[in-house]
């Protein structure tokens, strides 16, 4: 395999792995991947002892390593770093400035520079006194993160989309085909899982101790567990955070999965009696 991130998906896999207790070692030979690599992972994303390894918690601490990085490479640039502050003490906007710069450097990818990454830099060093963010149009020392156009969720690598799922699932016309979520709390970690058959409308239940990715896939296989191989069809989900180890699921129970559209909640009608 080439030297690429982990995945959520594989930090999904670790979870498990090491609730089983299972060796580093192991774990690597069935992600595919060295010894070294899983070992680094959980070194330095695994949380408090008292939290163990937790995959959402990995790829948010990764994700931020990674932006840190791409940001002191920029850093990095004195031609670049020069070019954006003469730009903005002329009263140029972020915005301007990162479109600009393309036109004038259109060979140099080292001349790059993103409109977020901008603000951060004057943001950051106005808390050190430097006066830049003065010449942005609304002249405030913080500033919140703004979203870029259309970023939401990020949906999973590999899922199917409902569009793909059998007619005949829709038909409940047989039976094994299944929906599943998670019906959380207002108070504390834990939710119940349901797990609904589509023709019959017979609900399994099962209580996770938290919404990880792993509790879920841990929960939805011990309530499947008696079920007959022939009545495991397909599992239809949503697309929250949780379902993220979809593809464990599958090769643990033999269900194919589909996903809802995003932000549409195609099985909130099925589990509507639970929610009540």
């Amino acid at each position: 395999m080439s030297h690429t991130h982990l995945t959520l998906e594989e930090r999904v896999s670790i979870e498990i792995f090491v609730s089983m207790g299972m060796s580093c070692r192991e774990m690597a030979r069935r992600l595919g991947r060295s010894h070294s690599t899983v070992s680094r992972e959980l070194r330095r994303n695994a949380g408090s002892a008292k939290k163990g390894y937790r995959a959402q918690s990995a790829e948010r601490r990764a994700h931020k390593r990674r932006k840190r990085a791409r940001h002191y490479r920029c850093m990095r640039r004195p031609e670049l770093i020069t070019w954006v502050d003469e730009k903005l003490r002329a009263n140029w906007s972020p915005e301007q400035i990162a479109g600009r710069i393309r036109l004038e450097y259109p060979e140099d990818q080292k001349m790059r520079i993103s409109t977020e990454t901008i603000y951060r830099w004057v943001y950051a060093a106005a808390q050190f006194g430097d006066t830049s963010y003065r010449h942005l149009r609304r002249a405030h020392k913080r500033r919140r993160r703004q979203a870029r156009y259309g970023q939401g969720r990020r949906l999973f690598p590999g899922r199917i989309d409902i569009s793909q799922r059998p007619g005949i699932v829709a038909g409940r016309t047989r039976f094994g085909d299944w929906e599943a979520d998670l019906v959380c709390a207002s108070k504390g970690k834990a939710a119940l899982l349901t797990c609904n058959e589509r023709k019959s409308r017979f609900l399994l239940l099962a209580r996770v101790q938290d919404k990880t990715a792993a509790s879920f896939n841990a929960g939805l296989i011990s309530c499947l567990r008696a079920v007959p191989s022939k009545l495991r069809q397909t599992l239809t989900l949503d697309n929250g955070s949780e379902m993220a180890g979809f593809r464990a699921l599958e090769a643990a129970t033999g269900l194919r999965t589909y996903f809802c559209k995003p932000h549409a909640r195609c099985i909130q009608i099925a589990n509507a009696p639970v929610r009540a």
